[in-house]
């Protein structure tokens, strides 16, 4: 006898979408609310670390991604200088074990087809166009309203709905994502040849200037500056000027960049929501529950994470009562903590002109840490 069985989602992301599975193929029936008309087809690229690639090796999903994306093992180092000199490449720590890459670059269409598809294999329902405006709850069941009207009923509710989560809201959680002083442009271009790992510069126009190969043919291309108030009809001609003064690829990815690029500009935030991360029958998970910085690619890692965790709770647990949340979060806090905390940590030195950082060291701290798996 598990604790619940019928079970809503709120976000057809990766992390709503690993939760799905995980539960679905434990036996629960599973239905997700997307806001969203049909799957997105919009997005750069994003890089998944071996932490990651470890919870999509447990749904089955790994030799799929590796086809699909661009997998490698060091971090290169570049300085600012016109022919963009390699100052060192480093073996990237494989967080998810020797036999997974350090990291997988691939674009965010791609990884949300895949994850959705093992999802529907899986029995999961999902609902497009479904936007949350109401969540009502008793002591047995929450009912949720949508914009069309419709209602739906599940024993558990669960919002993962990003870092501007309409759930968090309606739950009254407090907690808003701040933002930390930097933004980023990013192009989805095509691959130069020689770019087969991520490379990054710091110092120049930008903070960091940085990319990683997502395919054969593609890559995704970003510009780290302090943030301010962009003009998006202006993106290509900017980040196509910022890309301009740096050397190596950055030249290629530069001329790549039309005026029909399509260019995303964010300016980026971090939280963590204190104190309990659910209400009655409601609970959050991924940047519902907290996000961070890009810094260190760890955002999506740390969503699917807490994806395997709460699964894990819900999968074990015989009976229903705030224990089984108030221990998922317990088993996630302090590990998310470190992760948003280095996150920002990297972003404020920048900011402050601080040269003798310890930047390997907090690093390095990093990885090991989730290198444990979960």
């Amino acid at each position: 006898m598990t604790a619940v069985r019928t079970i809503g989602i709120v976000g057809a992301g990766a992390a709503g979408l690993t939760l799905a599975i995980y539960l679905a193929d434990a036996g629960f029936n599973v239905e997700v609310l997307e806001k969203a008309d049909g799957p997105s087809t919009l997005g750069s690229g994003i890089t998944l670390q071996g932490n990651a690639l470890r919870i999509f090796r447990d749904l089955g999903l790994w030799q799929q991604l590796e086809q699909k994306g661009f997998a490698f093992n060091e971090l290169g180092l570049r300085a600012p200088d016109p022919e963009a000199t390699v100052l060192a490449v480093l073996p990237d720590v494989r967080t998810g074990g020797e036999d997974l890459p350090a990291t997988l670059g691939i674009p965010r269409a791609e990884l949300t087809d895949i994850v959705r598809r093992r999802a529907v294999e899986a029995g999961v329902k999902i609902h497009f166009g479904a936007s949350v405006t109401d969540v009502f709850q008793d002591t047995d069941s929450v009912t949720v309203r949508a914009a069309s009207g419709a209602t739906f009923t599940f024993e558990l509710l669960v919002g993962a709905d990003g870092h501007n989560s309409t759930v968090r809201s309606l739950i009254g959680v407090v907690d808003r994502p701040l933002r930390t002083g930097m933004g980023a442009w990013r192009a989805f271009v095509p691959r130069p040849s020689e770019v087969t790992r991520t490379d990054l510069i710091y110092g120049g126009p930008a903070y960091i200037a940085g990319y990683c190969p997502t395919g054969e043919d593609t890559m995704y291309a970003y510009l780290v500056e302090r943030a301010q108030e962009r003009d998006a009809h202006d993106g290509p001609r900017i980040m196509a000027e910022l890309a301009r003064a740096y050397g190596g690829p950055w030249q290629e990815i530069a001329e790549s960049i039309r005026e029909d690029t399509p260019i995303n500009y964010t300016q980026f935030t971090a939280h963590i929501v204190e104190g309990p991360w659910h209400r009655g029958r409601v609970v959050l998970t991924g940047d519902a529950a907290h996000n961070c910085p890009p810094t260190i690619a760890q955002g999506a890692a740390m969503a699917v994470e807490d994806s395997a965790v709460l699964a894990d709770e819900l999968i074990r647990a015989d009976s229903f009562d705030e224990s089984l949340l108030l221990r998922y979060r317990q088993r996630r806090e302090a590990r998310i903590r470190t992760v948003v905390e280095a996150s920002v940590q990297l972003g404020q030195w920048m900011l402050d002109g601080h040269k003798d950082a310890d930047v390997p060291g907090l690093m390095h701290r990093v990885a090991h840490t989730v290198a444990v798996p979960v």
